[in-house]
């Protein structure tokens, strides 16, 4: 991981990462879980911190991200390009200009299968008074136009370029509540572009997310035990096919696809804080059949787990 520091003053700090073993999560406020579709990334998180919120700008990788927010904020999300590929957000996939909100507590999940520009805005405390949608236990998606969402952009774009300027210790506390009063006018307006889309409903459903949350939280208690549909969906009291089309939609892959690769990407942290050996660890997570275990792991991180657990231990 590389750290840099931009001008004093208002400093935006930059984090570089190349590999995914090394990527953390920078944003505030955010408690941030991912499992990557690849190993070598070029990722890099911009973080400028105002008084009463962060500017987050993230070049992101190929991976599959939950997150929740802390209590008493609200944040705001887009993306900064405009890829005709779009985020799987909430189980929901469209190319469309779009921003999402959440407030304290609210969760969201997305599948981002190509390299994405995305931004976020993280107000504190809690946003109440401008009008703005509430969400509580899951982030909302909206449509708006593309004016609304370039202006929110380009806002974006110039709040960091100008925190890069140096100014005098007096000026920063003005600059820097100017730059958050433009912020929140540029958000303003995009919730004043929205434009009723009945697609939303779909990602916006609370219900069906609340389902895939109680199976996240269970799948996640201890993915080292043996995983059978029938069991889970027992204990939450679901229907067998309900649950998989949950996962399924939420997940965009099979619920055995996604354990395994989940499964894979837990061996590979246990091996690079050292571990006993590679079979006790593989073991542990549920891979009995060894061979297709290095093969599994081979394709999908590049290198056998025998040199993983080298390099864990060499640290």
């Amino acid at each position: 991981m590389n750290i840099i520091d931009d001008a004093p003053g208002l400093a935006p700090r930059t984090f570089r990462f190349s590999d995914a073993d090394e990527f953390r999560n920078a944003i505030r406020g955010l408690n941030f879980e991912f499992t990557p579709f690849v190993r070598r990334i070029s990722a890099e998180q911009t973080i400028l911190s105002l008084p009463g919120c962060d500017v987050n700008l993230t070049r992101a990788f190929p991976r599959v991200v939950d997150a929740q927010l802390v209590e008493n904020c609200t944040a705001i999300g887009f993306t900064m390009d405009d890829l005709n590929v779009p985020v799987r957000f909430n189980g929901s996939q469209r190319a469309r200009p779009v921003i999402v909100i959440g407030n304290g507590g609210a969760a969201y999940t997305t599948i981002e299968e190509v390299q994405r520009q995305i931004a976020s805005v993280v107000f504190r405390p809690e946003v109440t008074d401008r009008g703005w949608p509430h969400a509580v236990s899951s982030f909302k998606i909206f449509e708006t136009s593309v004016l609304g969402l370039n202006r929110l952009r380009s806002m974006v774009r110039e709040v960091l370029a100008a925190a890069s300027e140096p100014v005098g210790a007096a000026e920063v506390p003005l600059k820097a509540a100017a730059m958050k009063e433009s912020l929140l006018g540029a958000v303003d307006d995009a919730f004043d572009s929205v434009v009723p889309a009945r697609w939303t409903l779909r990602p916006n459903d609370e219900r069906n997310f609340k389902i895939f949350r109680d199976i996240h939280v269970l799948l996640s208690d201890d993915l080292s035990q043996p995983i059978y549909s029938e069991a889970i969906a027992r204990k939450l009291n679901l229907p067998v096919r309900t649950m998989h089309d949950v996962i399924r939609r939420y997940r965009g892959m099979s619920l055995h696809r996604y354990l395994r690769l989940r499964r894979l990407w837990l061996v590979r942290q246990r091996l690079l804080v050292g571990a006993d050996s590679v079979k006790a660890v593989a073991l542990a997570f549920g891979f009995w059949h060894l061979s297709d275990f290095s093969r599994s792991y081979r394709d999908q991180f590049g290198e056998m787990p025998s040199l993983t657990l080298e390099r864990g231990r060499g640290r």
